[in-house]
This record gives structure tokens, C-alpha cells and sequence, in this order.
């Protein structure tokens, strides 16, 4: 088998992979923050700030996550293109 045909294969392998891990993350993330919304609807004796602190602390990760996947998909980018005929 020609190796760039396996490397490629190994590449599109991996990328799948974590395409898919990644979205099981995000699905969690997503469930999670739902359940933290309820709580904090229910909770009145935490106070704003705490409050702000929370929201700020789900925008925090939602935007790390955001960047990550970014980063990743230059990289798998980058990659492909060193194997590209």
C-alpha cells in the first residue's frame, strides 16, 4: 500500500474520531449548562453576582471551545495539504 494512501487514511481516521468526540463534548457541555439554568432559576439565595460569575464562567467555556475546535481544524488543515497530490 502506497504511504501516502495510509497516512491519508490514518488522517481521515483521526479527524472522524474527533470530529465525533468532540461533538459528544459539546452535546454534554450543552446538556450540562441547561441543567445549570434550571438550577439558578430555582436557587434564589444565590446572590447576582454569583449569578454573573456563573454565566460568565458557561461564555468562558463556550468560547475556549469555540477557539480549540478552531485550532484543530487549521492544524488537520495544514496537514492535508502536506499530503494533497
Amino acid at each position: 500500500m502506497d504511504q501516502t494512501k495510509f497516512t491519508r487514511q490514518m488522517l481521515d481516521f483521526n479527524k472522524a474520531t474527533f470530529e465525533n468526540t468532540f461533538n459528544a463534548i459539546v452535546l454534554l457541555q450543552d446538556q450540562t449548562e441547561k441543567m445549570m439554568a434550571a438550577f439558578l432559576e430555582q436557587a434564589t439565595w444565590i446572590p447576582g453576582d454569583g449569578r454573573k460569575a456563573i454565566n460568565d464562567w458557561i461564555e468562558s467555556v463556550k468560547q475556549g471551545r469555540s477557539e480549540f475546535k478552531k485550532v484543530v481544524d487549521e492544524s488537520f488543515s495544514k496537514v492535508e495539504a502536506c499530503f494533497a497530490k
